[in-house]
């Protein structure tokens, strides 16, 4: 399968609507890029959590999954399953985060995740991001939402393991969800692998890209 190479200079955006969901979505693609490019800038920002134990779980597991990368992380205080109703916070934080940001990639939730909150900042992204490659991840979860990506990152089998040993280490308060475990996050992993001839990947969404055919 062809790909396409991305130069990632000035750094990475990840957002998350809830602790973990970064981590979840593209957490082999941040051990895989912050691996290859020491230093890299990664900006973080979670609409909730703020103030709680996740928010200490977040920041002790991006840290782990952006090793060596010079890691800023933001957790917000907005109520979880209620950000149709603080649209104008989470806004505010997008805009501010853009303002100090120029970032070579975006790493955000898809727009057709059935959580209210997921799909509500992805619809947020482009309106900050507008100009941004921006990737949507997916998360496993209960409501069966998994697309037809259109994008992969292949991940080397030890850093599609490292993923999974990382989401069960630093993310304890989630470990009573039934689809929260080792099996399902390899098991998406290896579907996605199948899909772009390697043995695991993570898939994203995209809408909108340029290519460079006149390029060296």
């Amino acid at each position: 399968m062809n790909g396409l190479r991305l130069a990632v200079r000035n750094g990475v955006v990840l957002l998350g609507a809830h602790c973990d969901d970064i981590a979840i979505g593209a957490g082999g693609t941040l051990l895989t890029v912050c691996a290859a490019r020491p230093g890299t800038r990664v900006d973080a920002l979670v609409l909730s959590g703020g103030g709680t134990e996740r928010e200490d779980e977040e920041r002790a597991a991006l840290a782990a999954f952006c090793p060596g990368a010079d890691l800023a992380v933001t957790v917000l205080k907005l109520p979880d399953g209620r950000l149709p109703a603080h649209w104008d916070e989470a806004k505010d934080a997008l805009e501010e985060l853009r303002a100090r940001t120029d970032p070579d990639l975006v790493l955000a939730p898809w727009a057709g995740d059935a959580h209210q909150d997921h799909r509500g900042l992805a619809k947020l992204v482009p309106t900050a991001f507008r100009d941004h490659l921006t990737l949507g991840y997916e998360i496993v979860k209960w409501d069966g939402d998994l697309g037809r990506p259109s994008v992969y990152q292949p991940l080397a089998p030890e850093t599609a393991e490292a993923k999974a040993s990382l989401l069960e280490r630093h993310y304890p308060s989630q470990r009573q969800r039934s689809w929260y475990d080792r099996e399902a996050f390899l098991g998406l992993a290896r579907i996605r692998g199948v899909e772009c001839h390697a043995r695991y990947a993570e898939a994203f969404h995209t809408t909108k890209l340029t290519i460079d055919l006149a390029g060296e």
